[in-house]
């Protein structure tokens, strides 16, 4: 459930960057007039720099899940998940990641990429001591199985948020109520259950992230242009890995319930 409330979070450091970067100075671009070879030249150059961006992401996201399924396994093997999970330390090991989505989302403009590298890091680790759970639940060839078919998904739908020509800017406002509405589904089903509840958000979750999977991706590569030879592409680069990585994390915990097979 904190995955969710995470997810809500990142949203805000869309808004936090528009509003930093709204006077920053944007990159010139090609005059009326250039040569055509001049404006071949400065099109390669640009095309190779959001390549670079967009594989920088994929690298801190795709190390940043790898460094949580390291943790998660390694927390739930040596008996002290066991330990902690029986305790009120539960909480803390639930929450810590959600703590460092929010320092991250009200503290970007006042950090150094360095200091958000460091808490997307941090970030990674406490989101696997808390992933580490699943362990107990599910059995391990069904969490690698379900992995890699999050893994082969999560490719296929940022692929089509990269390519496709539609604008998917307008889905934004839908896919934040959709995340609102879940997390209050998600509530109500702890505290009341209710029969096929509990399937339906399933359902509802892998939609949902599927779509913001596609949605993140074009955002990403829009805002590209607005911090491309600015201070602010480190920034960017980190805090896209953190909502792609969110992305991908519930997407995954989703399909576990339908995939995976409990203990």
């Amino acid at each position: 459930m904190h995955d969710i409330a995470g997810a809500i979070a990142a949203r805000g450091h869309w808004r936090t960057l528009d509003m930093a970067i709204w006077n920053d100075p944007q990159p010139t671009g090609t005059g009326f007039g250039a040569s055509t070879g001049v404006a071949g030249a400065r099109a390669a150059t640009v095309d190779a720099g959001l390549r670079r961006y967009m594989l920088s992401i994929y690298n801190y996201m795709a190390s940043g899940v790898l460094l949580s399924g390291v943790v998660a396994l390694l927390f739930a093997r040596s008996g002290m998940a066991a330990a902690v999970f029986g305790t009120p330390l539960r909480w803390l090991v639930a929450l810590a990641p959600l703590g460092f989505v929010m320092a991250m989302s009200f503290g970007l403009t006042r950090m150094r990429t360095s200091t958000l590298q460091a808490c997307f890091w941090g970030f990674s680790v406490a989101m696997g001591l808390s992933l580490s759970s699943i362990f107990f639940v599910y059995t391990g060839a069904s969490i690698a199985a379900t992995f890699f078919a999050t893994a082969g998904a999560f490719a296929g739908l940022s692929l089509v948020g990269y390519t496709t020509r539609r604008n998917l800017s307008g889905m934004g406002a839908f896919f934040t109520m959709g995340l609102f509405g879940i997390l209050i589904a998600m509530l109500i089903n702890a505290f009341f259950p209710m029969p096929g509840l509990g399937l339906a958000i399933s359902i509802v979750g892998v939609l949902l992230f599927a779509g913001l999977t596609a949605y993140d991706t074009q955002r990403l590569k829009q805002t590209y242009w607005q911090v491309a030879g600015t201070e602010f592409v480190g920034k960017v680069v980190v805090m896209g890995a953190l909502s792609l990585y969110l992305d991908f994390i519930n997407l995954f915990q989703f399909l576990l319930s339908f995939m995976g097979d409990r203990r």
